[in-house]
């Protein structure tokens, strides 16, 4: 054996060696890409809330659960609402084709659902100020607009006391029409809708 040889010994320790580097390497880039891939993720799912846990509650008017936005076919039965009018839940698809007409509740949670924001009043005319209210806060009612989630809403509701305003999740009762209040309701929820929803 020649002194410049390397000795067997110390070739089976460098290979032990090499290998637990190479575990250690891979280890570090799975840990690494985990990491990544969580943060990636977590972004991603943030603005797909589930029905009940929305982030929704801060903004104007009284907030209610978020009780989902899950697509019910003609004759099935709906389920219970916490609110009335409803501002979610599921329902019928049913899109809304004219303004100042009575609206059912499932032409309602399909327009809440898009980001239309809905003013129901008592009488069978809206009250002094309120279609004036409208036209300032969004270009004229058509249906495709609604179809955007981008309308203001009017419509008659028998039995109401005063105006109510209805965004997803949302409501506020209000005794007269009142600009301040509504235009900061409508400003803040107009075009929102229910999370998830693709307009």
């Amino acid at each position: 054996m020649s002194r410049g040889a390397p000795r067997r010994g110390s070739q089976g320790l460098d290979s032990r060696l090499g290998r637990l580097l190479e575990r250690v390497v891979i280890l570090l880039a799975s840990v690494a890409l985990s990491v990544g891939l969580i943060v990636l993720l977590s972004g991603f799912f943030a603005g797909r809330d589930q029905p009940g846990v929305s982030g929704a509650g801060t903004g104007p008017g009284q907030a209610f659960a978020d009780l989902g936005h899950a697509a019910l076919r003609p004759g099935q039965p709906h389920p219970g609402y916490d609110s009335n009018p409803p501002t979610s839940g599921a329902h019928v698809p049913e899109p809304v084709t004219r303004d100042g007409v009575s609206l059912s509740d499932d032409q309602l949670l399909s327009a809440l659902e898009l980001g239309d924001v809905v003013i129901f009043y008592g009488g069978n005319r809206p009250p002094a100020g309120l279609t004036q209210f409208a036209s300032s806060a969004a270009p004229p009612f058509t249906s495709s607009l609604a179809a955007t989630g981008d309308a203001v809403i009017l419509a008659p509701r028998p039995g109401t006391p005063g105006l109510v305003a209805l965004a997803w999740a949302h409501l506020l009762r209000l005794p007269h029409v009142s600009v301040p209040d509504l235009r900061e309701f409508v400003g803040f929820w107009l075009g929102r809708g229910a999370p998830g929803t693709l307009r």
